[in-house]
C-alpha cells in the first residue's frame, strides 16, 4: 500500500485467443472450481468454489472456497482480487464459479471490476435444492439482472448443462443432510 492506495504488480500473463468461447475450456475450468468446492466441503464449509483466471484464460490467480453464510467464495475472491490487482487488469480476468453468484457476490464482482463470469449451475437450481434451508436462504435473483442494473458490461456465460448435475450432486448431498 502506498499513500493509502493498493499498489500491485500485474503478473506477466499474455492474452492468447478467446478460450472462454470453447465448451471444452469451460468444462475444464468449472471442474477446477468444483475441486475447490469439494475442498471447502471437506473443510466443513458450504460446497461452493471459485477461481480467478488471468487474461490468458488458464492461469489461476486466486482459488477460494466458501467461508460461511456471509463470506461467499465469489465475494471473498473478488475483494481479495481488488486488493491485489488493478482494475484494468481485472477487467480482462474471468471469475469461474460452480454456482451463479448471488446478488451480493455479483455486486462485489461488479465493484471489483472483474470483467467476465463463467458459472456452472443457476441460482434458481440451487434454490430448488436448498429450499428454505436456514444456512442458505437463496435469492432467486439472476446475476445478469444485477449486472444489467450497472454501467459496466460484465460478460456472463452459464449455466453449463454438461456440469450442472455434478455440481448439483455435491449440493444435494450437503443440503439434505
Amino acid at each position: 500500500m502506498k499513500n493509502g492506495q493498493v499498489v500491485s504488480v500485474v503478473p506477466a500473463v499474455a492474452v492468447v485467443s478467446a478460450p472462454w468461447m470453447e465448451n471444452a475450456w469451460a468444462l475444464r475450468q468449472l471442474r477446477r472450481a468444483q475441486a475447490v468446492a469439494q475442498a471447502a466441503l471437506a473443510a466443513g464449509h458450504h460446497p461452493f468454489g471459485a477461481l480467478l483466471l488471468a487474461p490468458d484464460g488458464e492461469t489461476v490467480l486466486i482459488e477460494q472456497g466458501n467461508v460461511d453464510s456471509v463470506n461467499h467464495a465469489e465475494a471473498v475472491l473478488a475483494r481479495s482480487a481488488a486488493q491485489r490487482f488493478d482494475a484494468d487488469f481485472l477487467w480482462q480476468c474471468t471469475l469461474v464459479t460452480t454456482v451463479e453468484p448471488c446478488a451480493m457476490c455479483a455486486g462485489t464482482q461488479y465493484w471489483a471490476h472483474i470483467g467476465r463470469l463463467l458459472y456452472g449451475m443457476s441460482e434458481s437450481r440451487l434454490l430448488a435444492l436448498t429450499g428454505a434451508h436456514a444456512q442458505n436462504p437463496t435469492l432467486d435473483l439472476p446475476c445478469r439482472t444485477v449486472f444489467g442494473a450497472g454501467q459496466k458490461p460484465i460478460a456472463v456465460w452459464g449455466p453449463v448443462p454438461e456440469v450442472e448435475e455434478e455440481i448439483a450432486a455435491l449440493h444435494r448431498t450437503f443440503w439434505q443432510r
